[in-house]
């Protein structure tokens, strides 16, 4: 995203707006109350004639390659293909939750916000007779814990989180999420970290040993004191331009998404460590509105963004690792790139999970902390 987390190339998994998502998401199990009917299998057609169907998706911008829609009516003999942006997960759900058919018939949303659509019932099953690409994916990759099996929506990108450091500029490698809450006197407002709500409190929340998604309200007030604690050691609070601030030598240590941290720049000594305390794993989507009218063309379009030489388009150009082996096996990955982190590596990471109206608790700490002097 434009370097920022709310244009091209942040997972974005970031925009995560609590509210939006307690507004979305009414938890449990999926329900029938969307506008839309989900097809059974026996009536939608492998070999049905595309060409009287059309696309409209919406991603983030930078997400996909700008010739996609061409590329994809070409490929698919589609009449029509449209795709509109969108900034955040927070947007996307707006459009995708305002009531009747909003029109689009792929959605690119992280895995939290499939959960928070699916449980409104909002979903279309993914029918993996109709996406036979679906064989490219890690066998990782259906093991996500908001969504196992891939049953309502297919992983594009994923990652983790974990401390980007200045290897010639810190005496000693960081390796705990308290190196960053409680820096030491050497990197003394040197230290920059997140302010996206589920960011913010991962450090403090496995700091104290805590379940990323804990909805526990002590386990959260205790995560907020140790933020309150941290927060006169910061340099800043900084989502989108921490790599920077590495590479100039105002920041030693950053926390910071894999994707982010620039490793492979040869002019820096910069690494990347995932805390012993352990961190998360965000996944960003792809899913089928039930209100589409293309479902055929739907699944088509999946299984084309599934076909390797397509996928590796995002591992090669938005620096995001993707959940498609046949693809990374096509990615020539450079010395120090976090691509080469392995699928296995990233499951040891614990799941984002919607929370429901829970997540407003995660707004609340955000607030609290930023309103804090």
């Amino acid at each position: 995203m434009s370097r920022t987390r709310f244009t091209s190339r942040l997972p974005a998994a970031v925009a995560v707006a609590g509210l939006a998502l307690a507004a979305a998401a009414c938890g449990g199990e999926s329900s029938n109350s969307s506008g839309g009917t989900s097809a059974a299998a026996a009536d939608l057609k492998p070999n049905a004639d595309l060409s009287k169907q059309k696309l409209q998706i919406t991603v983030w911008d930078g997400y996909t390659p700008k010739e996609l829609p061409e590329k994809v009516k070409e490929k698919l003999k589609v009449s029509e293909v449209q795709v509109t942006l969108h900034a955040t997960n927070e947007e996307a759900m707006t459009k995708l939750t305002a009531g009747g058919d909003s029109g689009i018939d792929v959605a690119f949303v992280s895995g939290q916000y499939a959960q928070a659509l699916n449980a409104q019932g909002l979903l279309e099953p993914i029918h993996p007779e109709l996406i036979p690409n679906l064989a490219n994916l890690y066998p990782e990759a259906t093991q996500l814990s908001y969504d196992k099996g891939n049953k309502y929506s297919v992983p594009y990108t994923w990652g983790t989180t974990g401390i980007c450091y200045r290897s010639d500029l810190v005496k000693a490698k960081p390796t705990s999420w308290n190196d960053i809450l409680k820096p030491p006197s050497w990197a003394e407002k040197k230290v920059t970290m997140m302010t996206t709500e589920r960011w913010l409190a991962l450090p403090a929340l496995k700091a104290l040993g805590y379940s990323v998604n804990t909805e526990k309200d002590e386990e959260i007030e205790k995560a907020k004191q140790l933020l309150l604690d941290a927060k006169p050691h910061l340099l800043n609070y900084d989502d989108t331009t921490f790599g920077d601030r590495l590479k100039s030598g105002e920041a030693v240590m950053v926390e910071a998404w894999d994707g982010w941290c620039p490793t492979t720049d040869e002019k820096q000594n910069i690494k990347f460590e995932v805390p012993k305390e352990g961190s998360d794993l965000w996944v960003d989507t792809m899913v089928i509105m039930k209100s589409s009218k293309n479902k055929e063309a739907a699944h088509a379009f999946i299984n084309y963004i599934l076909d390797p030489e397509i996928h590796r388009w995002a591992a090669e150009n938005i620096n995001y690792k993707v959940p498609n082996k046949a693809a990374m096996d096509k990615v020539t990955i450079a010395p120090g790139s976090l691509l080469g982190i392995k699928p296995a590596e990233l499951l040891n990471g614990e799941s984002l999970i919607d929370l429901g109206q829970a997540s407003t608790k995660y707004t609340r700490l955000s607030e609290e902390i930023k309103a804090q002097s």
